[in-house]
């Protein structure tokens, strides 16, 4: 299958389906020299493993990673890491069932069209296990990423109808709640609101916003490596993603030049944008302001609601899904996006070092 690897300067190749013997992924274009154990990989997927609430799929994986390639006494040699999360919990009989027919809403109907056969254990590649190796890869990219002080965090911006309020904004929260979200508030009505969804057998969707500070001005291309084209692309390759906006986004659309456009004044000799309308690119290359973007996270497609399709025989049908699916994506996905994001940054960071002369210059010599 073409299309699992992404970057091109530090790029990634994920491997494995739902209920294979694992999930992996090899990095390539890491440098040598970065301090890397499993732990710095475990916290990260400890952020998306299943079973960490009532709202997750209660699939018990300890999503443990190993380490197979490209550290030597703890530091990165400058070859290809590979990673490994061998999946325990599998239970295929769980859809034994579904190979007959097609699942409104999950990718069985494109993948039998493109491929005439499909793994119908889990969604195969089209799981959302799939992102563990997005993850693990992740995580050696947001290391990557603080070395240089660049800060880059996530959070459950709107759970169904549930918003956070700005004016209760608080980061440390985004880590003391099920959800992450950043307005405790707003968590305990999302909670709610959630119950009701599961009472009904039904599920729901949100979005994540994704913030990146002290991110270096520069990086980006001015044409089709757009540093806000190459995000896009990132964000919406995750399986339930359905929308991307960066800064103001598709309210951009009701605004005018005066309200929507950023304005300068130098402050301490530095150049300082009043606004941030923009979200932190403009012209396709970042500007040294946050980058803000969101997603929009389509609800779980696994509901246990009776719903109509067809099977393999031309048979109209109604069907009720079985097994163990989140009544919610968001959650476990906000580490997602937080990986995504920096694996795309890292990337283009590595490409824009050769943006200029002097600094090919002072690196060679």
């Amino acid at each position: 299958m073409s299309g699992s690897i992404y970057g091109k300067h530090f790029s990634i190749a994920t491997w494995g389906e739902s209920h294979g013997k694992g999930i992996g992924v090899v990095v390539d274009g890491c440098p040598a020299g970065l301090e890397l154990c499993e732990e710095d990989i475990q916290k990260f997927l400890d952020r998306r493993k299943p079973g960490q609430s009532k709202f997750t799929t209660q699939r018990n994986e300890a999503d443990a990673v190993k380490i197979l390639s490209g550290t030597f006494e703890g530091k990165t040699t400058g070859t290809p890491i590979s990673m490994v999360v061998f999946n325990e919990t599998q239970r295929s009989s769980d859809y034994s069932e579904i190979a007959n027919y097609y699942r409104p809403g999950h990718a069985d109907l494109t993948y039998d069209m493109k491929y005439g056969f499909r793994d119908y254990r889990g969604g195969g590649r089209s799981s959302g296990r799939e992102t563990i190796g997005r993850v693990a890869a992740g995580a050696i990219a947001i290391k990557i990423l603080s070395s240089l002080g660049v800060d880059i965090f996530a959070y459950s911006k709107s759970i169904g109808p549930v918003n956070c309020d700005p004016e209760k904004f608080s980061r440390e929260e985004i880590m003391n709640n099920k959800l992450y979200m950043p307005d405790a508030e707003a968590a305990a009505k999302a909670s709610d609101y959630l119950a009701q969804c599961m009472a009904e057998r039904n599920s729901s969707g949100g979005i994540i916003e994704c913030i990146v500070k002290n991110m270096p001005a520069g990086v980006g291309e001015p044409a089709f490596e757009k540093l806000s084209a190459n995000l896009a692309k990132a964000i919406c390759s995750i399986g339930a993603v359905k929308g991307f906006e960066i800064g103001d986004g598709f309210d951009v659309a009701t605004a005018t030049g005066l309200t929507n456009n950023d304005n300068y004044e130098i402050k301490d000799g530095k150049v300082c944008k009043l606004t941030n309308h923009s979200g932190g690119i403009l012209g396709g290359i970042s500007d040294g302001s946050d980058i803000i973007l969101r997603a929009a996270m389509k609800p779980t497609p696994s509901i246990a609601s009776t719903q109509h399709t067809f099977n393999k025989q031309g048979e109209n049908i109604d069907i009720n899904i079985k097994g163990r699916h989140d009544p919610i994506i968001v959650p476990r996905a906000v580490v997602v996006v937080e990986s995504m994001t920096a694996l795309c940054l890292v990337d283009m960071l590595f490409e824009s070092m050769t943006s200029k002369m002097e600094d090919i210059v002072k690196f060679f010599r």
